[in-house]
């Protein structure tokens, strides 16, 4: 799927990436087809009767062992990516599902399959012939030697994903991925270092939607038919809440303006999920790395350095933010014709400092090398940020030198 734009919802694009649906019928889409290759491929090559030719009992047991040979070693794969997913759950964060999520995962288990199916239909194509083309055991062989190196592959990811950098580089890249993407440039509010404010909206409300049903966890907006049903109705949706808020029966979902838009069309937007996704929430990155520096600074744990790697992931972010994409807290999609259609609510500046920055900064004190590190952070983000995001870093960075001045001198540098 191509990457939204920032602001418009045109012929063919997309100003959303609800993948969570579309993710699962692609998987199965890749297991189905996966087998009916092989379906095809283990009947259409025993009968191919030209070019040269191999006895078929030995056809037959290299298939046999290469389909049990290739399914042995995947399932021992398999078996390490799930103790790979709980020990990252347990050392880094429970919402960590980084490994869990990747599309090779289905895509290795999917060919594996294609594989075992492809021995097993050969076989059974083959039966009691005398002689069968060389083409089945060459094909055999081929999809082994793929299917190992994609389970290698798959290996080393889940190895990698167990590795503390190579967790804070994933998840510093896709939060400034989905900082560029979701949160509105500085310059939508009139310039750079214009205050953040409220899009303003057409019309007074004319309604107002409410969930119903039990409470769901917001996972993504499904931003293209919403923005499809405004239009129609020449109605504005401003929606109340964020992704990765929680819905309770009765809380307000959006307010229509101006026109109108049947509620079914706009619960329908809404997509429900188990867990937060990065595919449009800026904050997800940042409460994560909070969430591996919380874990480290426990007294159970006790591991300020990786605290101080989480926070120069921190930092990166909160450098990208201030400089770019920070202008507003809600986000304008318009349809084709320019029309604003739908505002969604995204985080603030003051959201992000708290998700990402003040959890820790608690509890800093207690450790005087995490403590200078958040004084770095302040300082360092301060030297990018425009003024109006000046003030709740100033505050924060007045609080950690008081801190500060109640440890030695040799306390007080940058040296941890």
């Amino acid at each position: 799927m191509s990457e939204p734009p920032m602001t418009t919802v045109g012929a063919g694009y997309s100003a959303e990436r609800v993948v969570r649906p579309r993710r699962a019928l692609r998987a199965g889409i890749t297991h189905a087809v996966a087998v009916g290759v092989a379906v095809v491929l283990g009947i259409l090559l025993p009968a191919i009767d030209g070019g040269s030719r191999v006895a078929g009992d030995r056809v037959v047991a290299v298939l046999n062992v290469l389909g049990v040979g290739v399914l042995s070693v995947t399932a021992l794969i398999f078996s390490l990516m799930f103790l790979v997913v709980q020990w990252a759950a347990g050392n880094f964060s429970h919402r960590l599902a980084l490994f869990r999520t990747d599309p090779l995962v289905w895509r290795v288990f999917a060919f594996v399959i294609g594989v075992l199916v492809y021995s097993v239909t050969a076989v059974l194509a083959i039966g009691s012939r005398d002689t069968v083309s060389v083409a089945v055991p060459i094909a055999a062989l081929v999809m082994a030697a793929v299917a190992f190196v994609l389970v290698r592959r798959l290996q080393l990811v889940a190895l990698r994903s167990i590795q503390l950098s190579h967790v804070l580089n994933e998840l510093r890249d896709r939060g400034l991925h989905v900082l560029d993407v979701y949160c509105p440039p500085g310059d939508a509010a009139g310039g750079r270092d214009s205050p953040p404010g409220a899009v303003p909206l057409p019309g007074s409300v004319t309604s107002s939607v409410r969930w119903r049903g039990t409470s769901v966890l917001v996972e993504q907006f499904n931003l293209v038919p919403l923005v499809a049903a405004a239009r129609r109705g020449g109605a504005a949706v401003a929606l109340r809440v964020k992704v990765g808020d929680i819905l309770y029966d009765g809380d307000a979902v959006a307010d229509v303006h101006h026109g109108t838009v049947p509620e079914s069309e706009v619960l329908t937007a809404v997509v429900a999920g188990a867990e937060r996704t990065f595919h449009q929430d800026p904050a997800l990155a940042f409460r994560l790395l909070s969430d591996i520096g919380l874990r480290a600074l426990s007294s159970a744990i006790n591991d300020p350095a990786t605290a101080v790697q989480a926070l120069d992931a921190v930092e990166d972010l909160l450098r990208h933010a201030a400089a770019g994409p920070i202008g507003q807290e809600t986000r304008a999609i318009a349809d084709e014709s320019g029309t604003v259609r739908v505002i969604l609510p995204v985080p603030g500046w003051d959201g992000l400092l708290r998700v990402g920055l003040d959890d820790i900064l608690v509890i800093a004190p207690g450790m005087p090398m995490v403590l200078a590190r958040c004084r770095k952070l302040l300082t360092g983000v301060l030297s990018v940020a425009p003024d109006h995001l000046r003030p709740p870093l100033e505050e924060r960075l007045a609080w950690t030198e008081q801190e500060l001045t109640a440890r030695p001198p040799f306390m007080r540098d940058d040296a941890g």
